[in-house]
């Protein structure tokens, strides 16, 4: 009985990868859509279709059952009807919902979804997760005829070189990170791959990603800008940059994102990538991260390299932000359902959470005291809400900078997504 079990797991790998080979190629479509409406309403309308020339996503866990993000995509076989590929992600447009200017006021921003490039026709759907329930509901369904030539471009508008940052070897068995310069000119372009080097080394400082070097590809698009630094739209300061990259998102001065959603997903498919992380040429303080989206930086400021990881955590494993205040957003979580964040929690459903790493004695909620300081507990105060929501640890790099590690549950949902691309 145990050698059947060991054959039967040795092969599941395998079959999992010929599932990948019967209904896609080893290259990616992306479908770019305009999401719009309020603080209410979201609507989903489609842009165009792309033939992208890279794969970088796994080619065995096609399926995501983390549900993290407030949207989801699948990608249906057409002919059977049968689910081939899903990925739950976040946007800035469903943050942008959350802030005041949502109420009064409607707005479209462009998306994009990426997935193995499909042999034969599929139907993408489009999925945004229930404020009211926690559940996926479906918005909007596109039919693709992968070798429709007229509806499927294939030429890519903005092609660069790619300087190799880090290689632990092949793409689809690694988590493949981009990085894309923001405010670099061409006579920076230097700059920048020292920069990406110091991208590395202060990455790779922190654990789980220092114990897994190996598992991580980190590619560097040399993509010039016109003007060097950074939009501060609220001092009237504005550059040409390659992906237009801005302070003062969403109304707040530090929040240094980008809506040019177009020009960076053509940068970025230059290299294969999981995960997109623009690197902005700027000493202010600022960044940004949203899951499965992109991530922002900034290269010069003192911070620069806890903001690195910060930020990845956002992009790459779900994590919500532990401190308490200092967002604008509105009803970011609905207190009646267990947050989506791995590690926030409001004990509406503590089971799927981190009870099991909880020592037995630990008072839960945990008192903020000496006694606990190094233990996990439910400390309150988390998700930028001051009652009711509750943190893992008293310190962690997704609560503040005057930590130096994350905690053993931000670790702990770190390496299960990169088992997630590895594995």
């Amino acid at each position: 009985m145990k050698k059947l079990v060991l054959i039967l797991m040795l092969a599941t790998p395998i079959f999992v990868s010929a599932q990948f080979d019967k209904y896609f190629e080893n290259k990616s479509m992306r479908v770019d859509y305009f999401h719009a409406g309020n603080n209410k309403t979201d609507n989903y309308f489609i842009d165009e279709v792309i033939a992208e020339p890279y794969w970088g996503g796994s080619k065995v866990n096609l399926i995501d059952e983390t549900n993290f993000g407030k949207y989801l995509v699948k990608v249906l076989d057409k002919a059977s009807g049968k689910l081939i590929y899903s990925r739950s992600y976040s946007t800035l447009f469903g943050e942008w919902q959350t802030v005041d200017e949502a109420k009064s006021v409607q707005k479209s921003f462009s998306e994009s979804v990426v997935f193995p490039y499909p042999k034969n026709p599929v139907t993408v759907v489009f999925c945004t997760k229930s404020f009211d329930t926690g559940f996926y509901e479906e918005k909007y369904r596109y039919d693709i005829n992968p070798e429709d030539a007229c509806l499927v471009k294939r030429d890519n508008r903005h092609k660069y070189p790619v300087f190799e940052v880090h290689k632990g070897g092949e793409a689809n068995k690694k988590v493949d990170i981009v990085i894309i310069p923001d405010g670099y000119t061409a006579s920076q372009m230097s700059l920048f791959k020292k920069d990406c080097e110091k991208f590395k080394n202060e990455f790779f400082k922190y654990e789980p990603y220092s114990s897994h070097k190996d598992d991580f590809n980190i590619h560097a698009v040399l993509a010039p800008s016109e003007e060097s630094g950074s939009d501060e739209p609220c001092k009237g300061i504005w550059k040409n940059t390659v992906v237009s990259c801005s302070y003062w998102s969403l109304g707040s001065e530090r929040y240094l994102m980008t809506t040019d959603n177009k020009t960076l997903r053509d940068v970025a498919a230059n290299a294969p990538y999981d995960q997109i992380y623009i690197l902005v040429n700027s000493t202010k303080y600022g960044g940004g991260g949203i899951y499965n989206w992109y991530c922002t930086g900034v290269n010069s400021n003192v911070m620069a390299g806890k903001i690195i990881v910060h930020e990845f955590g956002h992009g790459f494993a779900g994590l919500g932000d532990e401190y308490v205040g200092n967002a604008e957003y509105n009803d970011f979580y609905n207190k009646k359902l267990e947050p989506a964040d791995p590690n926030v929690t409001n004990l509406v459903n503590f089971d799927v959470k981190w009870k099991d790493m909880i020592e037995p004695g630990t008072p839960i909620p945990t008192p903020a005291t000496a006694e606990y300081k190094n233990k996990v507990g439910v400390y309150e105060g988390a998700g930028y809400m001051q009652k009711d929501f509750y943190r893992p640890m008293q310190d962690c790099l997704m609560n503040h900078f005057q930590c130096d590690e994350f905690c053993p549950v931000c670790k702990r949902a770190i390496v299960k997504m990169i088992e997630f691309y590895t594995k």
